[in-house]
């Protein structure tokens, strides 16, 4: 599919707010392309349109969804069902959407925690979806916004520490991969520094 049909097709399927969301994340990653690697700009745009394309049920439709198309679920993602779209959205992006580069869709399944060793394309969409215009949710996050441009491994750190503090403060539960992902890029970063 181009742009195009994938822009419309989201246009139908996802509420309006979402789809304002996924246009925001989408220029938002390639902005953040053009200033640490022009030649993945495409691939930051497709990666930023799917990322919230499995994000359009509600928790029960989300599990009855993942068991229906054998997509595995961990007893945290059952838990706290709002973190399956990430799954969602790698099957979508191949099934409903073409998309066959493997980097975009990798870039879509780990947007919502992250792992260790992220490439760049995936630390993008990671940051944009947290940094996108339309987002207010963090008051630092004109400081967040400054650092993606200029430090994208400190940036990342950064919108870790903030996720996990929001996630503690209303008490919801953490996926454990968010916080390792977390420890990882906090470690590599004082590496890093200390060089």
């Amino acid at each position: 599919m181009d742009i195009d049909e994938i822009t419309q097709k989201l246009k139908k399927t996802l509420k309006s707010g979402r789809f304002v969301h996924t246009m925001g994340v989408a220029y938002t990653a390639a902005s953040l392309a053009m200033c640490y690697d022009p030649s993945i700009m495409d691939k930051a745009f497709r990666a930023g349109l799917l990322h919230d394309c499995g994000k359009y049920l509600n928790d029960k439709e989300n599990i009855e969804f993942c068991e229906k198309n054998k997509i595995e679920l961990t007893d945290i993602e059952k838990e706290t069902p709002g973190l399956i779209h990430a799954k969602m959205g790698e099957f979508l992006a191949k099934e409903e959407y073409d998309e066959d580069d493997k980097d975009v869709i990798a870039a879509v399944r780990w947007h919502t925690t992250g792992h260790p060793g992220m490439c760049l394309l995936e630390k993008i969409i990671f940051i944009s979806d947290y940094i996108e215009p339309n987002r207010n949710h963090d008051p630092d996050l004109p400081n967040i916004r400054q650092m993606a441009f200029k430090d994208i491994d400190r940036c990342l750190v950064r919108v870790y520490e903030h996720t996990l503090t929001h996630l503690s403060d209303i008490g919801k539960k953490q996926d454990p991969m968010t916080k390792e992902s977390y420890m990882f890029y906090r470690d590599e970063l004082l590496k890093n520094d200390r060089k």
